[in-house]
């Protein structure tokens, strides 16, 4: 049985069948000629989503990606450290004295997973640092994302990959040149290095590194210029998914160019939606911001993404039938980024 197949069967009612009609309306979307950005917040990446999202890149399902600074920088440093990640299955018992004793070992914990300090941030902090310097002293600036792509199309790191790179969303995107968004980026602990390379000199020039101003300018450009009705699926809330979704009444209100809607929208989200939080607001809420309309497919699933998004994207996968796997359930049969 497919996973197709498994909830077509199984997912009838209530969040399961919300997970469902926003699968199919995600094929659709893409069946009808549309495009779809993706948006990542929490920790996406820690937790291994690219394990589907590469391959939802690769095949030809997501156009574009607005993520948290975070989700950037820890799938690279899942690539490069994998191995000397630790879990800790029963993260709700450890006492303060317990998480003193990880940081003494160097392990940041992100819930039940803790990111290694010195195999993972020091090791891509110094590959990362030349791609800086050598920016900063040509007087050339790019945004966050494109040095990560610059590092990782230099193999530099390939001898310390702990993971199939198939596994990687951010390989992935850099391989297909994935337009992306990072608003936020300072608030990650690659921004946070950047800003200390900064203050002891190592860095002469801050604006080596482009500005969230100029992602959402960035963003208006790919999005005005893109010819195929976009939808957006967005991963949790946060900024992540309310910058990139800002751009559609920017460009209408703010520019007065004519613009389309959203042409689909689908947010996984366990946020409370009685708090006032952007990012627990329902669909509807959008509507009168005019990011969607009264007849886009909307969508909205409360539960854990880290449940519901691979299976999702496995659904939407497997629905191509011009994709080609592998027994090991990689594609072999690659569509082309357009």
């Amino acid at each position: 049985m497919t996973i197709r197949s498994f909830m077509e069967r199984h997912f009838r009612h209530f969040n399961a069948a919300a997970a469902l009609d926003a699968s199919d309306g995600y094929v659709a979307h893409l069946d009808g000629g549309g495009a779809m950005l993706v948006s990542l917040a929490g920790a996406m990446s820690t937790a291994e989503l690219g394990l589907t999202l590469a391959d939802m890149i690769r095949g030809g399902k997501v156009h574009a990606i607005s993520c948290t600074g975070a989700n950037l920088e820890e799938d690279l440093f899942n690539l490069v450290a994998h191995d000397h990640y630790v879990r800790i299955p029963r993260y709700r018992d450890l006492t303060p004295q317990d998480e003193a004793d990880l940081m003494a070992r160097h392990l940041n914990r992100v819930t039940d997973t803790c990111i290694p300090e010195e195999e993972a941030i020091r090791k891509v902090e110094d590959a990362i640092l030349e791609v800086w310097q050598a920016a900063d002293r040509a007087g050339e600036r790019r945004l966050p994302h494109e040095f990560l792509f610059e590092l990782i199309r230099s193999k530099r790191l390939v001898s310390s990959y702990q993971i199939d790179p198939a596994d990687s969303w951010l390989v992935a995107a850099a391989e297909c040149n994935l337009p992306m968004v990072v608003p936020g980026w300072e608030d990650s602990t690659l921004g946070n290095i950047f800003a200390a390379h900064c203050i002891k000199g190592d860095i002469q020039d801050p604006r080596t590194m482009k500005s969230g101003i100029e992602y959402m300018i960035s963003l208006a450009d790919w999005y005005s210029a893109e010819t195929r009705p976009v939808g957006f699926f967005q991963i949790g809330g946060g900024i992540a998914g309310d910058f990139p979704i800002c751009v559609v009444p920017m460009l209408e209100q703010d520019l007065h160019r004519e613009t389309p809607l959203w042409a689909y929208f689908c947010q996984i989200s366990d946020s409370t939606t009685s708090y006032g939080s952007y990012s627990g607001a329902v669909p509807n809420e959008k509507i009168t911001w005019g990011k969607l309309g009264v007849d886009t497919p909307s969508f909205l699933i409360e539960s854990d993404a880290t449940i519901v998004a691979p299976l999702i994207f496995a659904y939407v996968l497997e629905s191509d039938p011009t994709l080609a796997w592998s027994a090991s359930g990689r594609i072999v049969a690659e569509s082309t980024q357009g």
